[in-house]
């Protein structure tokens, strides 16, 4: 696997070592040696996988306090575009984005450490997102900012009058007024 380090530290693109032939590919898409060698040494303790049409948007959500999650995220099958939000309020890039294309094809994967917002919208006709997580869910410290936030100014890549949205994330605060919440 190569870890590629982004612009925003502890984000980490990686790209397996695919092996084809005339059967199909194969790729070992977690390898616990490299991940610990690549500096990332936490317990995933979740899977989680979801299906989404084109222009659905996810996001942007985090878990707060103790049960803040690092996750690591790839995609099944179609394409999505993954942001991840630096939440850390002492980071020297606190409300910075990664915007990173994730899909079938491609097989990458993005790590992405506890303190930080994160959302996808989809590409394709449909997307199968996989994640895991370090941290189990709790419904109580679900927290969410506005996917359209003009201080964020994220392109998502999708046209916006058509995003397909929870009516939850269609309530998300600003980031002005998350900003106390911050890790």
């Amino acid at each position: 696997m190569n870890f590629i380090k982004t612009e925003i530290e502890g984000v980490l693109l990686i790209e397996p070592k695919v092996f084809g032939d005339n059967r199909g590919y194969f790729f070992e898409s977690y390898s616990e040696r490299d991940f610990i060698n690549a500096g990332i040494t936490c317990n995933f303790v979740q899977d989680n996988q979801s299906m989404s049409g084109r222009n659905t948007l996810r996001g942007l959500h985090c878990q707060l306090g103790e049960h803040a999650q690092a996750k690591l995220v790839r995609v099944l099958s179609g394409c999505v575009l993954d942001v991840a939000v630096d939440f850390r309020k002492n980071s020297a890039t606190f409300g910075k984005h990664i915007a990173v294309e994730l899909s079938a094809e491609n097989k990458r994967q993005l790590f992405i450490p506890r303190g930080f917002l994160h959302g996808f919208s989809v590409l394709s006709e449909s997307a199968e997102f996989f994640y895991k997580c370090d941290n189990f869910w709790s419904k109580e410290a679900e927290f969410g900012v506005r996917f359209d936030d003009p201080d964020l100014a994220i392109d998502w890549r999708i046209d916006i009058s058509k995003a397909i949205l929870s009516d939850k994330d269609k309530l998300h605060r600003s980031f002005k007024d998350a900003v106390d919440y911050g890790f």
